[in-house]
C-alpha cells in the first residue's frame, strides 16, 4: 500500500457543518463572482485563524455541471441520480484490467479522514473533513504496467438523471487526468465521505477524486472509469478554454488567471467583507509536492 500523510490539521480546523452547508447564502450577494470549482486544502496548519465550516454550505452551493450551471441546481437536480450500485472500469496500462465493484474496491481499502481547506478558483477558502482511501492503493490493487505516466479519469455519463449533459456546456463526459507521480502521492485521496458521511450526489457521490494543491476542477466527481496511458490525457476545462485551464492546474499566487488574481483568498465562513489574506504555494503543500515540479517552468505548465 501506499506510503500514509500524517495530517496535522484538527478537528478544531473544520469549517462547521452548517456553514460548509450554508455557502449558498454566504456567497449569494456576490455580484459577478462565479466560484470555478472548489479545490481541495493545504496539509499545514497554513493559518491560525482557520475557522470550522459546515455541512450545508458545501452540499447546497456546488459546480456539477452535469445536473446544470447554476450554483444550487446540483442541489436541485442531484437526487435524481441513481448510485447504487456503482462500480468502476479500470483499463489501460494496467495488469488487472476490468470493472471493479465500489463495494468490493472499499472492502478491500483503509479507509481515513482528512482535514483539506478548500480552495476556490476565485480565492475562496473553507476546511472540509474528507473520508476516502488513497488513490495509490486502487492503482496498486489493479497493476501498474510498465510505460504508464499519467491516469485518466471520466465521470458518469447518464442525461437521463444528469440534465445538464443535454446541453453542450462542455463536451460530455467530463474527463480529467494526473500525471502518475501526482496520482500516486499520498495526499490524493479517492473520497467517499463527508463529515463521516456518504457523499451527497451533488458533490460527487459516490466516489470523487480530492487533489488537494489543485484547483477543484481537477477533482473529477461520480468516477466511472480510470485508465492508465503513456501520453497526456484531455482534461474538460482545458479542452473548452486551453487558456484558462492548464493541464496541472495547480494553485499558484504568482500566476494570475487570466480573468482574475489568485495572489489573495477569503475564507467562506468570514462572508463577503472577510480579511483577505495571502494565497499559499501549492495551496499550503508547497513542502509535500514542490519536488514533483522541480525544474519545471511553471507559468507554461499552469
Amino acid at each position: 500500500m501506499a506510503k500514509r500523510w500524517i495530517n496535522d490539521l484538527s478537528q478544531a480546523d473544520i469549517t462547521p457543518e452548517s456553514t460548509y452547508l450554508n455557502r449558498r447564502q454566504i456567497l449569494a450577494g456576490m455580484a459577478g463572482v462565479s466560484v470555478a470549482g472548489l479545490g481541495a486544502a493545504s496539509s499545514a496548519r497554513a493559518s491560525a485563524d482557520l475557522t470550522p465550516d459546515s455541512w450545508e454550505v458545501i452540499t447546497s452551493y456546488n459546480n456539477f455541471y452535469e445536473f446544470g450551471t447554476g450554483k444550487d441546481d446540483p442541489m436541485k437536480y442531484a437526487g435524481s441520480l441513481t448510485t447504487e450500485p456503482w462500480s468502476i472500469e479500470i483499463d489501460g496500462l494496467v495488469e488487472r484490467p476490468g470493472t471493479y465493484a465500489l463495494d468490493d474496491i472499499l472492502s478491500k481499502m483503509t479507509m481515513e479522514e482528512r482535514i483539506y481547506r478548500f480552495r476556490c478558483v476565485e480565492a475562496w477558502s473553507m476546511v472540509v473533513p474528507w473520508n476516502g482511501f488513497e488513490l495509490a492503493d486502487l492503482l496498486q490493487m489493479a497493476g501498474l504496467k510498465e510505460g504508464a505516466k499519467y491516469v485518466a479519469f471520466e465521470t458518469l455519463m447518464r442525461p437521463e438523471e444528469m440534465p445538464g449533459q443535454k446541453y453542450p456546456v462542455l463536451e460530455w463526459p467530463y474527463v480529467e487526468g494526473l500525471r502518475l507521480d501526482e496520482a500516486m502521492h499520498p495526499l490524493t485521496l479517492m473520497a467517499t465521505g463527508i463529515y463521516g458521511k456518504p457523499i451527497p450526489n451533488q458533490n460527487g457521490a459516490p466516489i470523487r477524486l480530492v487533489v488537494p494543491w489543485k484547483y477543484g476542477f481537477k477533482s473529477i466527481k461520480s468516477i466511472v472509469r480510470i485508465t492508465l496511458t503513456e501520453g497526456e490525457p484531455p482534461t474538460s476545462w482545458n479542452r473548452a478554454n486551453p487558456r484558462e485551464y492548464g493541464f496541472y492546474s495547480n494553485v499558484n499566487p504568482t500566476v494570475d488567471h487570466p480573468r482574475w488574481s489568485q495572489a489573495t483568498e477569503r475564507t467562506i465562513g468570514g462572508g463577503l467583507f472577510a480579511k483577505r489574506k495571502p494565497t499559499l504555494m501549492f495551496n499550503g503543500y508547497e513542502k509535500e509536492v514542490a519536488s514533483l515540479y522541480e525544474g519545471m517552468d511553471l507559468r507554461t505548465h499552469y
